[in-house]
């Protein structure tokens, strides 16, 4: 290894051990909190918010060749994931396991060696102890060479800096000043709002003399018709008017003085304020390419271990942006990149099939956007999405009702949802369906927005539209009575005045025409779980249209009061996941105002307004459910025997493939698990033969083998496996999860 490599892996690892640290401070704070017991729902927000945390840190661990923090992360999931879906329940013991496997990944991130060489064989560890989760945990070795070429992106390598142009500052104080910046930033709204109060007192005062001279001439008027001593007290009460409106002559100067000062000062302190504040989050600002160069690695090592030749292509990594956003991008753009090599990019010989190159291409673009905005476009030259397999997934899983029709777009943003994957078997690198999800949803935290595009044959790409800077933003302010909210702007699609009489009834939900489509109708107050205030039935609605990803609805507002520009104040940790609110911000007169969270408002306006006609059916029961198990050893016959059954399925059994051919066609059974490595008739050869019986063939199949080298992995999908589980790293939870997304 070259120093150059060597200076590159160190830095590398540098980054990962911040990562890292931030995963495991998180699952640290986390755990207790699921200890103390709270109620249903937060126990189940606790445990997906842990399951991701631990999924997150496997898949950066993963990316430096820390095996040992991989794999004991791994195990930590396939817990987590028995707990999410119900299988087992929370326990002094399921603690004590989660509490270990944290205290052995605090020394091993402490201790991390640098990056080992991909031909490192793995470490298998298993913090779980067998009677929580059955099974050991292990990691086939990757193979010892790549299939092909992994051509990295070309980037150009920045001089080194001239010493008297920089400066060592630690990112901790550079992040203190820039929440100092932004509280001048709060002043400059207070300094507008206190200028606007004088000047209003100042038009007050003006009036008020009108008036007041006025009446004095009324009252000379007066004292023509008056007894002699009235005359002398209307003099009297004439002296002390005169010298009233004196002082007021000189309260008037002296207020208009103070306006024109105040009104200097503030475009004075609003120009110093906000070039500090722009110097700030210049400082904070970085390249794309101190994240990005840790990609080129990546894709070879995920090239090797899928046996795609992949060539990487960076551009635009010049682009800088806030620090802050990079931080949070990494997982998302990892799990992108993961996605369009282990889904998008077919293999070699397909290609070549379909007359394309047989090295991949997956390319990462960065480019600005109007509006202080950045697009960054992750896409592939794959296969493209598949939108009759994600029909037929998304109907399996209750996404889609039977006979309902949905377009291409509408189809691919379905990839977004949590646990909804295509992916035909399950391992340790895709299947769950969980990465894309992560990404929709750590893109809308900061912010941002995600749209897939895809052609049959032609290739994916994923875009994705953030802010520069997180500091300040547009936003929509909105009221309710006597309370006001913050919008985004970016998700405010249009603002308008409907009549009552076009809302109608679609569904047992209200709905109004908006640019000739039928849009749904909440108001904001019933999805915050505010009492409507009172109106005037005949007054038309004012709505604001709010959209993300393909969801649109119209929320009813009292009123919509301005489009500007607001300071974001994070709620702190005590209120990290506060439904329907993102942030807060403080208006004028230091009024604290809530910054909502659009893409909750959309899925809590759907609970509060559903729709009547989608009366959706029940789940079968697991008793329902009859499956098949074949496996020449009685051992294993009577552990997955043991588990399904425990699992509430039927479970019957055969000694090897022709034994579970003959029973499979005098019985009726929902899905089969089968060994592949079996006398008489092997795994491979019995899904062969359920594919190509016609009464059979729709019959789901799980593979479960010993074999864990890529040419079975695809042997078993060719001959028409729904799942494959390699036994080495076999446990029940694996096993009930894919048999759960099956059936």
């Amino acid at each position: 290894m070259t120093e150059k490599e060597e200076r590159f892996l160190q830095r590398l690892l540098a980054t990962f051990k911040v990562e890292a640290s931030e995963h495991l401070q998180s699952m640290l704070t986390l755990l207790p909190e699921l200890e103390q017991g709270p109620d249903a729902a937060a126990e189940a927000t606790l445990i997906e918010t842990l399951f991701r945390e631990a999924h997150s840190l496997k898949g950066a661990a993963r990316a430096v060749n820390q095996r040992e923090i991989e794999m004991v992360c791994h195990d930590m999931e396939q817990l987590l994931s028995s707990l999410k879906y119900g299988e087992i329940t929370v326990s002094p013991e399921i603690f004590e396991t989660l509490y270990q496997a944290l205290d052995r990944l605090q020394p091993l991130l402490v201790g991390t060696p640098a990056p080992a060489a991909p031909t490192t064989a793995p470490v298998a560890t298993n913090p779980v102890p067998a009677g929580v989760v059955a099974g050991g945990s292990a990691v086939a070795a990757p193979a010892s060479s790549a299939s092909g070429p992994v051509a990295e992106a070309t980037r150009a390598v920045p001089a080194e800096p001239v010493a008297s142009e920089t400066v060592r500052i630690s990112t901790a104080k550079l992040t203190a000043l820039l929440n100092q910046a932004e509280e001048l930033h709060a002043l400059k709204f207070g300094a507008a709002y206190v200028a606007s109060e004088i000047a209003e007192l100042s038009r007050g005062f003006a009036g008020w003399r009108k008036e007041w001279g006025k009446a004095g001439k009324a009252l000379r008027g007066s004292r023509r018709g008056r007894a002699r001593d009235l005359a002398a007290q209307v003099d009297g009460l004439l002296e002390t008017f005169e010298q009233g409106d004196a002082r007021l002559r000189l309260l008037d100067e002296r207020l208009q003085r103070i306006h024109r000062s105040a009104e200097q000062e503030r475009r004075s302190m609003a120009g110093m304020i906000d070039g500090l504040l722009d110097d700030m989050k210049q400082a904070l600002m970085l390249p794309f390419s101190s994240l990005l160069e840790l990609f080129p690695k990546l894709v070879r090592d995920l090239s090797r271990d899928s046996g795609k030749p992949v060539e990487l292509v960076i551009d635009g990594a010049a682009i800088e942006i806030d620090r802050r956003i990079l931080e949070q991008m990494k997982d998302p753009l990892i799990h992108l990149l993961r996605n369009a090599i282990d889904h998008g990019i077919e293999k070699a010989e397909q290609r070549s099939q379909h007359g394309k190159p047989a090295q991949g291409r997956v390319s990462i673009t960065i480019l600005p956007q109007d509006g202080n905005q950045i697009e960054i476009a992750v896409a592939d030259d794959g296969g493209g999405i598949r939108h009759d397999r994600i029909r037929e997934v998304a109907a399996r899983s209750g996404l889609l009702r039977e006979g309902e029709v949905s377009d291409d777009e509408a189809l691919q943003a379905l990839v977004f949802e949590s646990g909804f994957s295509t992916s035909p078997i399950l391992t340790d690198i895709s299947g769950r369906g969980l990465g894309l999800a992560i990404v929709r949803e750590k893109v809308e935290k900061l912010g941002g927005r995600i749209k897939v595009e895809s052609q049959q044959g032609q290739g994916t790409c994923f875009r994705i539209v953030l802010p520069a800077t997180l500091a300040t933003f547009r936003g929509v302010l909105v009221s309710i009575g006597d309370r006001q909210f913050v919008l985004p702007s970016v998700n405010v699609e249009r603002v308008a005045r409907v009549a009552r009489h076009t809302v109608s009834t679609v569904e047992n939900r209200d709905t109004i025409p908006i640019d000739g489509q039928i849009v749904g109708l909440v108001w904001l107050a019933d999805v915050l779980g505010l009492v409507r205030p009172r109106s005037d039935d005949d007054a038309p609605l004012q709505v604001v249209v709010l959209g993300n990803a393909l969801r649109r609805i119209a929320f009813v507002v009292d009123a919509v009061l301005a489009d500007q520009e607001v300071l974001v104040k994070p709620l702190g940790p005590q209120l990290q996941r506060l439904r329907n609110i993102a942030a807060a911000t403080v208006l004028g007169a230091g009024k604290l105002v809530p910054i909502l969270n659009v893409p909750d408002l959309l899925l809590s306006a759907i609970r509060v307004a559903p729709a009547g006609g989608a009366v959706q059916a029940s789940a079968p029961e697991h008793q329902q459910r009859s499956l098949l198990v074949a496996d020449d050893s009685v051992t294993s016959r009577s552990l997955f025997k043991n588990i399904l059954e425990t699992a509430g399925y039927r479970v019957t059994t055969a000694v090897d493939g022709l034994d579970a051919l003959t029973t499979l066609r005098v019985g009726q059974f929902d899905l089969v698990v089968s060994d592949v490595e079996m006398p008489r008739m092997d795994g491979f050869e019995l899904a062969t033969q359920i594919r190509r019986d016609s009464k059979l063939k729709a019959l789901p199949v799980v593979l479960v083998t010993a074999l864990d080298s890529r040419e079975d992995r695809e042997h078993g999908i060719n001959v028409g496996a729904d799942a494959y589980i390699v036994k080495g790293s076999f446990d029940q939870g694996n096993l009930l999860e894919v048999v759960r997304r099956l059936l």
